[in-house]
């Protein structure tokens, strides 16, 4: 049964004899994430935030640290991008009020579209003085501390594929399904020109990541980015799941959670572009470790059941270990220029 977002997109291609993959991953995310709760162990997915309480904890603390790096302001903006149900916030509030000053000089923002996360997130963060904005463009000024975890994997990508020339991979009608084609292109690829090369790029993010690194030029602050991905490399990572397992990417747009791999180095050269400063990316693993994850996870079992004690531990373990999200996770901060050092990261690269 057509959806009204195929019905778009099949019309799209009618008038146009093809899109792009970044047009069809747009519009089949926006309605996606429109249709309701889809994360969590009901859902599609789930995301580091409901595997372990010690995830949003150590990111508030470490939020709060750096707050204070950045000369504790009396006031600042609190940005989560893609908050998903608010579990990371909530999880962040409850530790980073620790902090004396942090809570009261804290003003909290989520972006996000879809009306019925933002419902969600009303209802986990009840009591809490809360913005929704559709994008970062409608976000006041002053200093921002922004969080984003699994935010820009859902970013649309471009793809383009060599054969005897590199082409641009397109999506065109075929039948009662969508399908891969190639059209020529004459752009430059930065990547090996070898048969059967896939080369991603993602001008959303890049523009993400300008407006991010604005805006902590002009007003201070940092920025964390939590996602899987790869420092450097190029190939085809476009997924989609459904219901916790692999679904094919281009059936029934709208009904399946699809995103790609982050290109790290190409954030951090976007950004030091921009005039930002950048620290990592580090696998998640590491960057956990660092702050003290398994400390953390050793407090919150004293005195628990032997299976309570198992349940945390192992969330812990799922959260580093390289076999699970420890190694294909990374994370990355951006800084306001003047910012040398960050909690659980190397000293920032001279510019």
């Amino acid at each position: 049964m057509s959806t009204s977002v195929e019905a778009a997109l099949r019309a799209r291609i009618d008038a146009e004899g093809s899109i792009g993959l970044d047009v069809f991953m747009e519009a089949a995310n926006a309605a996606y994430y429109a249709t309701g709760d889809v994360i969590g162990a009901a859902g599609d997915f789930i995301t580091a935030p409901e595997i372990s309480q010690c995830f949003g904890e150590l990111v508030g603390l470490w939020a709060a640290v750096t707050w204070q790096s950045l000369g504790a302001p009396a006031a600042f903006n609190l940005v989560e991008l893609g908050p998903g149900r608010g579990t990371l916030m909530a999880d962040v509030l409850r530790s980073a009020v620790l902090m004396p000053g942090f809570g009261a000089a804290a003003q909290l923002h989520l972006v996000e579209r879809s009306s019925s996360l933002r419902h969600r997130q009303r209802r986990t963060l009840t009591g809490r003085d809360i913005r929704w904005h559709d994008s970062l463009a409608s976000l006041p000024p002053g200093p921002t501390l922004f969080l984003a975890n699994e935010f820009l994997d859902a970013l649309p990508i471009r793809q383009w594929a060599f054969t005897d020339r590199w082409n641009e991979r397109r999506i065109a009608g075929d039948g009662d399904a969508f399908r891969f084609v190639l059209a020529p292109t004459a752009r430059s690829i930065p990547a090996p020109a070898v048969a059967g090369s896939i080369y991603e790029d993602s001008p959303a993010i890049d523009a993400v990541v300008r407006e991010i690194a604005a805006r902590l030029i002009r007003d201070g602050g940092t920025a964390l980015l939590i996602d899987y991905g790869y420092a450097q490399g190029h190939g085809d990572t476009l997924q989609a799941v459904r219901r916790h397992a692999p679904v094919e990417a281009l059936a029934a747009p709208g009904t399946r959670d699809l995103t790609a791999h982050v290109n790290f180095g190409a954030v951090a050269a976007t950004a030091r572009a921009a005039g930002a400063g950048v620290f990592g990316p580090l696998e998640q693993g590491t960057w956990l470790r660092r702050l003290g994850i398994e400390v953390r996870a050793e407090k919150l079992g004293r005195g628990k059941s032997a299976e309570v004690r198992e349940s945390i531990l192992a969330g812990v373990r799922r959260l580093t270990d390289a076999r699970a999200m420890g190694s294909l996770f990374k994370v990355m901060a951006l800084a306001q220029p003047s910012l040398n050092t960050l909690e659980g990261f190397d000293p920032k690269e001279p510019a």
